[in-house]
Parts: structure tokens; sequence; C-alpha cells
């Protein structure tokens, strides 16, 4: 494993320094791509981690990497981003690529073969498939190609993030007499990047080959009159955060679009080139590109691995992926009843993706078709681009009722997609609102106001995930359906708020962010300390995806000092140091990495007898709890509550299979369970246990472990 040692600072001087959050996030990546080296997993889902590990580099390079890059072509030498942050998190970076490509060609790519899938390279093409390679050069992929040949009317051309493309040598002259010898072929997206050969070709094996060989195969064939000498693929990663003045616009949504066109143009971070690309061409790009020599990957093998996703969904073999899991319907919702009758009596929790993401379509669904339903306000955050539910809001507008929906346009890299939908949404006659200037719209929240009699009543969903029914089958998350009048009145008021900012009134259940979310989580963690030093037993455990808050981390460190027994379950950055000797002894945290992207957030408080527990759309980050409208809500049903408890803590906390705990060094490792007990993974039990239909909480009793 990488050692990501270095602290971020001291938060006092009695107390230890910080994790460094950038090496963390790289540490999760860590933690990812071992499930890419473990030979317990099957083949396709290894190469699927490697590829979602390569994705996620591609974000944190085009999101966190552009000022430790400025900070290093600057010289500071204090401050944040430092030349050391640039050159110590290089180093990082480089380790964890060459592990990456290495795992690629010695492992994963000769397991395939011995399975009979190969990505042929063109030294090893028969003359039959050469000559069908040729063919399919000429036919797909040289009538889009426009090599150009550079000279001071040509000059090095606009190459967008995280395009391919490729960088050639020539000797000889051009048509004109004249001795440029560089020339870059810039690859379309269109075109596929693996491509299978047909079974005549290709014989008992399933062969594929690159889109980036074929080219290279034919590169000469590109340039007539010239010979081709030096070349490499290469492929440039930009820094891709939008940022927009919003006090200093008229439309954010119009400055978002002109925001969206620039996108692929901005600073570049990251050049990637062939691992036998001579330094005259990298230097050349470098050159271009303004980069120093750190920020150079040299890759043996194809520069962008996410595209190796083409390769598996061009596979039929189920016998080389997990076996597939059929989520059920939420155990709690009944067949052929209402559910605002349902809803009525009790509250709704669904537990995804081992229930499924419909219970909250139908919840949806039964509101769009019920003509006592007056009113559905909903926030947008990510729905994709072909969603169900959006068609659901746009069917509720056609049957006249009032739907208002606050769409968060600036969620990072789905902006265009919900500029999309709330165009669609306001053409139609919905009121659509983009929340508050200069905070992100985060909470998860859908209201239905219903006529009953002589009254209004509200029903509520609120959800620690988002509105995405793709990512509601891969991302573990909570979804809770209520009627409980205090929730829901907090609800309307949240709503009005973002829609009108008018001054928010005392809310009676919900904390909210930027008011009082961070202020509501350390008063509960002081009240904690207080309690445990006055000699009474004190627990706390919150799962969540990040933890780099540092009021947040000082108010556990105290309350861990006071004899607060504290588990920590993040799935990636964190900030805090655990178990450090004087220090957090009392402080755990670990990291669970499944089958399914962990979510769900989840805040539990005890103290002797009493317990409180708190779902939230929130991670512990200063940005979600300052810059963003984020809500935390109790689950007070005690049955509710402990179903909860169980299977969202309990389970991870004993989990001796995907679990990860972060050492006193700084470094995770990975837990071994020792006995039949302490091996299982929290998520195949739930699985296993959501498959047997298990329905109720006191069924539940016994299963697990309890803390102490």
């Amino acid at each position: 494993m990488l050692s990501f040692l270095r602290r971020y600072k001291t938060t006092s001087a009695n107390e230890p320094a910080l994790l460094d959050r950038d090496h963390s996030l790289l540490a999760f990546n860590e933690r990812v791509l071992d499930w890419a080296v473990r030979e317990d997993v099957p083949l396709i889902e290894r190469l699927r981690y490697l590829c979602i590990v390569s994705s996620n580099l591609d974000e944190f390079f085009e999101v966190r990497a552009e000022p430790h890059l400025l900070a290093h072509q600057s010289g500071d030498r204090k401050g944040p981003y430092t030349v050391e942050t640039f050159e110590r998190l290089a180093t990082l970076l480089h380790t964890l690529v060459d592990r990456q490509y290495a795992l690629y060609n010695e492992k994963l790519m000769p397991a395939f073969e011995r399975e009979g899938i190969k990505v042929v390279a063109h030294g090893e093409r028969s003359t039959l498939q050469r000559q069908w390679v040729k063919q399919y050069f000429e036919r797909e992929v040289r009538p889009l190609l426009v090599p150009v040949a550079l000279d001071p009317a040509h000059p090095f051309p606009q190459v967008a993030n995280k395009a391919l493309c490729f960088i050639v040598r020539l000797s000889g002259k051009d048509a004109f007499g004249r001795e440029n010898d560089i020339a870059i072929v810039k690859v379309p997206r269109v075109l596929p990047r693996m491509i299978r050969m047909p079974a005549k070709v290709s014989g008992p094996r399933v062969v594929f080959v690159s889109l980036s060989s074929v080219i290279r195969a034919h590169l000469a064939e590109l340039f007539p009159g010239r010979s081709v000498g030096q070349f490499s693929q290469f492929r440039v990663t930009r820094h891709s955060d939008l940022a927009v003045d919003e006090e200093d616009v008229k439309s954010l949504r119009t400055a978002l679009r002109q925001g969206l066109e620039q996108r692929h143009y901005g600073q570049a971070v990251r050049l990637e080139v062939s691992a036998g690309c001579s330094a005259y061409l990298s230097d050349f790009l470098l050159q271009q590109f303004k980069l120093p020599p750190q920020a150079l990957y040299r890759v043996h093998g194809p520069v962008n691995l996410v595209r190796l996703t083409q390769l598996i969904d061009l596979l039929d073999r189920p016998d080389l992926c997990f076996v597939p899991y059929k989520a059920c319907y939420p155990v709690q919702m009944r067949s052929g009843q209402s559910l605002f009758e349902q809803l009525k009596l009790q509250d709704i929790v669904i537990h995804q993706p081992f229930e499924r993401f419909d219970g909250v379509l139908d919840f949806l669904r039964e509101a769009v078709h019920d003509p006592q339903v007056l009113a559905i306000k909903q926030t947008i955050y990510r729905t994709g681009t072909d969603s169900e539910l959006m068609d659901l809001l746009r069917e509720a507008v056609r049957q006249g009722k009032e739907v208002t929906v606050v769409v968060e346009l600036k969620a990072r890299f789905d902006e265009e997609a919900n500029i999309n939908w709330a165009e669609m949404l306001e053409s139609i006659g919905a009121q659509v609102v983009y929340g508050v200037v200069g905070l992100k719209t985060h909470a998860k929240m859908m209201l239905i106001t219903r006529r009953e009699g002589k009254t209004l009543r509200r029903y509520g969903h609120l959800s620690t995930g988002n509105y995405n029914p793709r990512t509601a089958r891969l991302y573990t998350d909570i979804s809770h359906l209520t009627a409980d009048a205090a929730l829901t009145t907090d609800m309307e008021h949240v709503f009005v708020h973002l829609a009108g900012q008018s001054r928010l009134p005392k809310l009676r259940k919900l904390w909210l962010a930027p008011f009082h979310l961070q202020r509501e989580l350390i008063a509960k963690i002081d009240a904690l300390a207080l309690a445990a030093s006055r000699g009474q037993s004190a627990r706390l455990v919150a799962k969540m995806n990040s933890l780099t808050d540092e009021a947040l981390i000082r108010s556990l460190m105290h309350a861990g000092k006071q004899g607060v027994q504290i588990d920590l379950i993040v799935r990636g950055a964190c900030m805090l140091p655990a178990q450090v000797s004087g220090h957090t002894d009392n402080i755990r945290v670990r990291s669970i990495i499944g089958r399914f992207l962990e979510h769900s957030r989840v805040f539990y408080f005890r103290v002797g007898e009493v317990e409180s527990l708190y779902l939230s759309s929130a991670d512990w980050m200063n940005r979600n709890m300052v810059r963003r409208v984020e809500a935390a809500w109790p689950v007070t049903d005690p049955v509710q509550r402990q179903r909860i408890v169980d299977e969202c803590l309990v389970a991870y906390l004993h989990d001796g299979v995907d679990a990860w705990d972060l050492g006193p060094d700084g470094t995770y490792q990975r837990v071994h369970g020792t006995d039949k007990a302490s091996a299982h993974a929290a998520q195949a039990a739930l699985m296993a246990r959501y498959a047997q239909g298990r329905r109720t909480g006191q069924d539940r009793a016994g299963d697990e472990p309890q803390w102490t």
C-alpha cells in the first residue's frame, strides 16, 4: 500500500496534526484499486474497479490538482498549496498510476487471455486480422481524421479535456517543400475506443482491438509523401470545475451554459503519453501545455483506462461477473394499498439498493395521478439524462397540479442535464427556482400536499441520496417517507425559503445548513463530551462519505478525550487522525469499500440509555456545513431507528471482509476476519437478508452482534 503520512496542520498545541485531504482521497482510491487486485472478485468486475479508479483520478485532476500546479509554477513556499504539496502529490499519483498499469498488464490481461479474451496488438495480429483492421480503418476511422501539420499558418490546435490524440514526428518535406516536422491527429469522441473483431477473423477466442492501436498501425497512410518516425498517443487533462460569480451575472443558467462551452479547454494539469514516447515529443507537448515534467505520465497501455468499460459492455460472460442481485420491493410497502394511507399509520424507510428505488417512484406516481393532490415540491441535484422521475413531474404539470422544482444547476458534471431539465419544466408551466445565491442546494426532499376533507395534509420524502434511478441501484442510501406533521411543516418552510428567499422560521425537527446543521452537530457532540466527563456512558457512531470539517473534527477529538466512545465509518477522505496515543485513543475510523458505493449518512448519539439517530444529505465537510443547503432529520420511531442502526452501523462495524481501519500512522489496513463470526461482509449480508424477504425489525433481532 502507498504511504499517505503527510499531516495537514495542527488544530492546537495539544492536538495531533490533521491528515492531508488530497492524500486521503488518493488513499481511498488505493482501497478501491484493491478490489481489482483481489482474486476472489470476478474478473470482469476487477477490470471494472480498475476503470472506476481511473475515472476517480480523472476527476481528481479536473477538480483538485490546479491549485497545487499553480503554486508550483509560482514558486510558492507557504500556504496550503506550495511547491512541496505539488511534488509530494505528484509522487503519490505517479506511484498509483504505475500500480494501475502494472495490474492491467501483468494480472488482468493475462487472466482475460486464459479465459479466451484478448486485446490484440498490431504485432500479434494474424494476416487475416490485419486485413480486417485495415478495412475497418479505411471504412470507419480514416474519413473522420484530419491530421494537422504544424507551421506558422497551422499552430498547435486546441485539444479538448481528456480527448485522445496522436503526435507524430515527420521527416522529409511537405507538398510546399517545407520541413515542418510535427503533426497532430485528434481522434473524434464518436469513435468507439474498443472494437470487437468478428468471429471469422478472431477464431474461437473473443478478440478486441483498441482504436489507438488501429490508428497507430496506419499513421503513415495519413501523411502520404512523408516518413513517420517518432509518434505517441497522448491525452491532456484540464481543470474542469466551473466557477461562476453568481453575484455578478443576470442569469445563472445562461452563465453556466457559457461556462460549459469553455470547460473542455481549462488549465492543463496532466499530460499522459505512451511509455515509449520520445523525450523530443514529450518535451514539445509539455511546452505547449505549459506543464512541468512532474505532470507527465508515461503509461504502458491505453492513455484512458476508463474507456475499457466499452470492452466490458461488449462481453457476454456472466460467469466472469458478480451474480446479479435483484433488489426486493420495499418490504414496508404493501401492494394494492395507497401509500398515503400507509403513511398515516407509520413512516416507511427504504434501504437502497437492497430495496428498490421503485418505492419512491410509486410514491410520486400515486401523487401525480391522485386528484386530491394539489401540489408537489421537489429538489433536484442529480437525476441523470433519462429520468422517469422527471417524466412524472412533467405529467403532474399536465394534470394541473402546482409543481415547484428547486434545481441545483451547479451539481458538478451534471450541469448540462440539470439545465435541460429546468428549461423543459419551465416550458410546460412548472415553477422552477435555483436555490440561494452562493449556495448549492444539496438537500434531497419531496413534499406532497393533499386535500383530505376540509384540511390539507402533507406527505414527505427525504433521502441521503439523489433522485437518480440508476445510481439508486449502485449506491447505498436511505429513503424516508413520512406524514409527520412537524417534519413536513419544516420541509414546507424550507421550500418557501428557497423559492422566496424569505427569513426561515424556527424549525422543529429539521437541521438545515448553512443555518443550524454544524451548530447542532457540535452541540450533540459536546453534550456527549460533558456526559462522559461526568462518568456517564456516551457513544457516537457516524457514517458518511467524507470527514474534513475542522470544527467538527476538533469537537470529536475533544469528546474522545473526555471518554466518549466514537466510531466513524468514513468511505472516502478523512482528515481526523484516529488511534493516536494520548489524543484520539477512543476514536476509531474505518472505511467500507464494497460492491456498492457507500453513500448513506447516518449519525447516532447515545448518553446512558437515551439515544437519537439522524439521517442526512450532508457529509461532515466545511462546504456542506456553510456553503450548501443540506438537511438532517431525526428518525424517532424506535423500530425504524433500530433497523437503521443494525443495518447501516452495526453490520459495518463488524465487517471482516470489505473494511479498512485507519491506523495512528495515517495509513489504512484491510481488516481480515479471523473467525466465522467476523469474516462477513456487511453488504453481502444485507443482500442475503433482503433476498430472504425479512420484513420487520423484530425479525432481525439477534442477527447481528451489538456494540458495547
